[in-house]
């Protein structure tokens, strides 16, 4: 019988891990949304979600799976992969944006 196990890494340890691969990784508008644990696999899934101001997450665009036992990456969406989806996400949500934008600079 398996017992339960508690992560050594906590949620918002996997949660700055997943924001510091973004930092190196991706330009900004990325961002690490709050993790999952899955015991099973004894990590902490992690799901990335592209945002901008005013408006926030306009959705998820990959995954960052961080080791429970460390902070290390076990496993991450393809950058190019996660660029190519949040290109999609812009384009469904382009009017909203850019509406966001011109508000702010007439304010």
């Amino acid at each position: 019988m398996v017992g339960h196990t508690v992560p050594k890494t906590t949620a918002f340890e996997a949660q700055a891990a997943a924001n510091l691969f973004l930092l190196n990784h991706l330009p900004d508008r990325f961002l690490a949304a709050v993790p999952s644990f899955d015991s099973a696999a004894q990590v902490w899934r992690v799901p990335i979600v592209v945002a901008y101001p005013v408006i926030g997450p306009i959705g998820a665009v990959g995954e960052i799976n961080v080791s429970a036992t460390s902070e290390a990456i076990i496993f991450h969406s393809s950058p190019d992969e996660m660029m190519a989806r949040a290109r999609s996400l812009y384009e469904q949500h382009r009017e909203a944006i850019e509406a966001a934008f011109l508000q702010t600079r007439s304010a």
